[in-house]
């Protein structure tokens, strides 16, 4: 998790709710003044929203959309929900303007350098290796989503939505409680965010951007969150060194190697949990000086931090998109 709440007293008016899903946890705050919302009943129906998420979007669950879309090995279009169709458009922006860095077919890639879920890294792959998980690779040549469904291009073709999946998790739990007509809230999913209105002491929601190093736990920066989805995306927790060299589970898919820049995390604001994970992915595989371009240019609001090689000792640098400089 690359992002912690940061500490806040509980008010007289708030609600937690918490449990496990996605493979991690959630934990909810929600803030009723008029004490009118049912706690149990809340918690029900975060829960069958999360099953509904699991049930459409989880690559763990060989009964989910996600993973018989992945088990078709037919070019003809298949019909997906309209929840998948949000999903894939969304990707499929944040996939062209990250020139392809965000792409939901990199699973190969992750796989053949041993950081898959059944993986082992430690041991650098051949360039034969890297070439065949590259001919499964490419979310622009592979996928294209129509008024008919999705087709495949590419019948080998897979789909994970580990970096996009959380946050549209997120944002259909933040559905939930405006439902029941709660306006205050943060919602979060192993790290990604929402929070709308204010906490009850009537403050923006203060979250904690973590030091990007695995071992300190420290804190970078405190930011006050309202009415944004936040997530961030990090280099420093999954790692292996081979011959002293640094290779990351962040892959380039372009070249279907670990990135080599010194951007360590990457944080962004959106209008919703499930772009900010998106987004976050994307940029920290560009790195900073490519992805704060791209920020600029769409007018994100991102937080790029890198390791100062200059400095022996652990260092940092954090640079901020002007939104993100204009919003903390």
């Amino acid at each position: 998790m690359t992002l912690a709440l940061a500490a806040c007293k509980r008010g007289a008016a708030d609600m937690l709710l918490s449990g496990e899903t996605m493979g991690t946890t959630y934990n909810v705050v929600a803030v009723d003044s008029a004490k009118k919302v049912s706690q149990e009943a809340l918690q029900a129906a975060i829960n069958a929203s999360l099953a509904q998420t699991d049930i459409q979007m989880s690559n763990w669950n060989a009964a989910s959309e996600i993973s018989k879309i992945n088990a078709s090995r037919s070019t003809a279009p298949i019909a997906v929900s309209a929840e998948m169709a949000e999903l894939l458009d969304a990707a499929n922006a944040v996939h062209e303007a990250t020139e392809g860095q965000f792409d939901l077919t990199v699973g190969p890639l992750i796989d053949v350098w041993g950081f898959g879920a059944n993986g082992k890294p430690g041991v650098v792959p051949t360039e034969a290796q890297i070439a065949a998980a590259m001919d499964k690779v490419g979310q622009g040549s592979s996928l294209r989503l129509t008024n008919a469904g999705l087709e495949k291009l590419n019948p080998d073709a897979e789909m994970y939505l580990s970096a996009i999946g959380k946050g549209y998790g997120v944002d259909k739990v933040g559905e939930t409680l405006e439902r029941f007509g709660i306006e205050n809230y943060m919602v979060e999913i192993g790290g990604d965010i929402l929070t709308k209105g204010k906490n009850a002491e009537g403050m923006a929601w203060q979250v904690a951007i973590e030091t990007p190093d695995a071992l300190s736990g420290g804190i970078q920066k405190v930011v006050g969150v309202s009415n944004f989805g936040m997530a961030t995306s990090g280099d420093y927790r999954n790692y292996f060194e081979e011959d002293g060299v640094r290779y990351s589970h962040i892959i380039d898919a372009t070249t279907g190697k670990p990135v080599t820049h010194t951007t360590a995390s990457v944080t962004v604001l959106a209008e919703n949990a499930m772009l900010a994970d998106a987004w976050a992915t994307g940029l920290l595989a560009m790195g900073r000086e490519r992805g704060m371009a791209v920020a600029e240019t769409h007018d994100l609001a991102v937080l790029f931090i890198e390791r100062d090689a200059s400095k022996s000792e652990k260092a940092f640098v954090t640079s901020a998109s002007s939104k993100f400089a204009a919003i903390s």
